[in-house]
């Protein structure tokens, strides 16, 4: 299935561009946010990996440590056709020598002692440093994109990645929906690709009317930097002024069980039935992504950009209001 044209906020693609051309020109770096106790039965691991499946990671590090696959923690699953920095936690039940390890393109760069196991989710953000391949054009109409992106943020879409090669998760959510039993990784899939399709859809709609970025009466506010969420009753010039400075945005929600469904984006009643049905809790999030230290380095055919992103967004969401994007990984 192929995936709709969501509306990009900033015009048209300015050239088109390839990312990924080798791993290190795409690099993601882990930020956890929280810091560590020094003590308790987990060793936290700062690990630089090339290359490198975090699941498939995470494996071989739980049998290093002679401890089950299920007690390794890590917060997020990292691409694999880059170079990525993140946090594992492995119970020190048996002392590993951490020394010791030998994984082709795996690095241990940092070793911390924690009392909790790391779980998925716990990151504050992402900074990514990635090269953008390609005919670029004229600087001036260049800087000026990238200048709005630094200024006013994003759609926070979800990425394409979500939903599978060819849009194949979309495919999975209609038959889960539909009433076929999967196994749990793969039904927890088809929920997640179908909540984060009709959230895509209602930004898609924001974008049009040209609202993603505006907080209006009767919207829920999320507050930049957390997942708190607030009703908005009133719409008044400080609410507006938080705004402009990206300080809170607009949300959108994430369906589930409690949620209108008068407020979906119609032709979608099998998957907000099943959703209700399976008690997946609806919850929000923020329609517009604020671009964090966003710096960029105009080259020979080459645009390198490095930003930060709070955890959950997708750097995709970022490129595409650039260029249109070929991945090369």
């Amino acid at each position: 299935m192929s995936l709709p044209a969501w509306t990009r906020a900033h015009g048209s693609p300015l050239f088109a561009a390839a990312i990924r051309t080798t791993p290190a020109e795409f690099d993601v770096a882990e930020e956890l946010g929280f810091e560590f106790d020094g003590e308790g039965e987990h060793d936290y691991l700062y690990v630089e990996k090339t290359a490198t499946n975090t699941e498939w990671l995470s494996r071989q590090l739980a049998q290093f440590a002679d401890v089950p696959a299920k007690d390794v923690g890590y917060s997020g699953l990292k691409d694999r056709h880059a170079v990525t920095r993140q946090w594992f936690s492995v119970p020190r039940w048996n002392s590993p020598s951490w020394d010791d390890v030998e994984i082709e393109g795996v690095s241990i760069l940092d070793i911390q002692r924690h009392s909790k196991k790391l779980r998925r989710g716990a990151h504050k953000a992402n900074r990514f440093r990635i090269v953008m391949r390609g005919e670029l054009p004229p600087n001036a109409e260049l800087e000026h994109r990238l200048a709005l992106i630094r200024k006013l943020g994003v759609p926070n879409y979800f990425g394409e990645q979500r939903f599978g090669r060819g849009g194949g998760n979309i495919e999975l959510a209609n038959s889960w929906a539909a009433g076929k039993r999967l196994p749990r990784h793969k039904r927890s899939i088809a929920i997640s690709s179908a909540r984060s399709f009709l959230f895509n859809e209602q930004l898609h709609a924001r974008v049009e009317e040209g609202s993603w970025n505006q907080i209006q009466t009767g919207d829920v506010a999320s507050l930049e930097g957390s997942r708190s969420v607030f009703d908005v009753e009133q719409v008044d010039d400080t609410l507006r002024k938080r705004c402009a400075e990206l300080d809170i945005h607009p949300a959108g929600l994430l369906w589930g069980d409690g949620a209108a469904s008068e407020e979906a984006p119609p032709g979608h009643d099998t998957w907000l039935r099943a959703l209700s049905k399976a008690r997946v809790k609806a919850a929000y999030r923020s329609l517009r992504l604020r671009v964090m230290d966003f710096e960029w380095q105009l080259g020979d055919e080459a645009l390198t950009l490095r930003f930060g992103l709070s955890r959950g967004a997708f750097a995709t969401s970022v490129l595409r209001e650039i260029s249109n994007i070929t991945d090369t990984g």
